[in-house]
């Protein structure tokens, strides 16, 4: 099995005119990795910077973004499986707001070069998108088979969570796509030190795409903070700090790096500890309190 070139994008909110203009900027920026990699992974929340300009609105309005970006869910969709044709390479272009089973759901698309489709949807609300959006839990968390092995993918909070990732390495996950958008240095940093906890606990790869920059036109993605980066597990044959790769603070570009497999395999074989072999089977009994002599 060859390595995975993979590409980590942060994505600097824009304020595109419409889908068309949309998809110009995604060409612009995959055109940038051109040639570099296999598969490019986007933030969360990505498109969502159409959201002012489909509702026609001036003032932000969640409600009216959110509706407008829902109704336009199909177009902008087909806009990025041209792109990953056009470019020829796996895509994940970040998620989408769309209906789904008579609720709104924010779905994860992973996009092959022939432009078939196939979805992770996010299963917990961040207190934004319950209280204010009425974003609702999707389906349950599965994995993409590739050439290169299964993959998994925990959008943004469902990361923080271990027995959502832990559900994907177990079906066979040896690399978790995060994309990610949050609003503060507090909010990335949440995602960045589960992302790297997620990747010395499985030891697997983890790779973070965030939004970055300020859009005060849009309700959803006024603030944005955040870092591209790649970790892995923290064991001999890997950085002693884990980071495979990482982008600039707050700056847009790109995060490259090459993944192979059998680097899992052998860690998870061979490492200095065995996190993932030794993850318990079941939970741990809760603990009584402690008796003083």
């Amino acid at each position: 099995m060859t390595a995975l070139r993979l590409g980590a994008l942060a994505w600097p909110v824009g304020r595109p005119a419409d889908i068309g203009d949309f998809a110009a900027r995604l060409d612009h920026w995959l055109g940038q990795a051109a040639g570099r990699i296999d598969l490019a992974l986007l933030p969360e929340y990505a498109c969502v910077e159409l959201g002012a300009a489909l509702a026609g609105r001036v003032v932000a309005d969640e409600a009216a973004e959110l509706r407008a970006m829902v109704g336009a869910a199909p177009a902008i969709l087909e806009a990025m499986r041209a792109a990953a044709r056009r470019h020829g390479i796996w895509l994940q272009p970040g998620t989408l707001p769309m209906a789904l089973d008579g609720r709104v759901v924010n779905r994860a698309p992973l996009i092959t070069p022939e432009g078939r489709i196939a979805f992770q949807d996010k299963r917990l609300m961040t207190r934004f998108e319950a209280e204010r959006w009425g974003v609702s839990p999707g389906r349950a968390p599965g994995v993409f088979e590739t050439p290169w092995g299964r993959i998994g993918l925990s959008v943004c909070y469902d990361s923080e969570f271990p027995s959502h990732v832990r559900a994907q390495v177990e079906a066979g996950a040896w690399l978790l796509l995060v994309p990610t958008c949050t609003d503060t240095r507090h909010g990335f940093n949440r995602v960045r030190f589960a992302a790297q906890a997620r990747a010395l606990e499985n030891q697997c790869f983890v790779a973070v795409a965030p939004t970055v920059g300020t859009a005060p036109w849009s309700a959803a993605l006024d603030e944005n903070r955040g870092q591209a980066a790649i970790f892995g597990p923290v064991d001999r044959g890997f950085p002693e700090d884990g980071v495979i790769a990482e982008a600039a603070m707050d700056a847009p570009g790109w995060a490259i790096a090459s993944l192979d497999p059998a680097r899992i395999e052998a860690v998870r074989r061979e490492g200095a500890v065995l996190n993932h072999r030794d993850w318990p089977r079941t939970p741990f009994a809760a603990a009584a309190p402690a008796a003083f002599a």
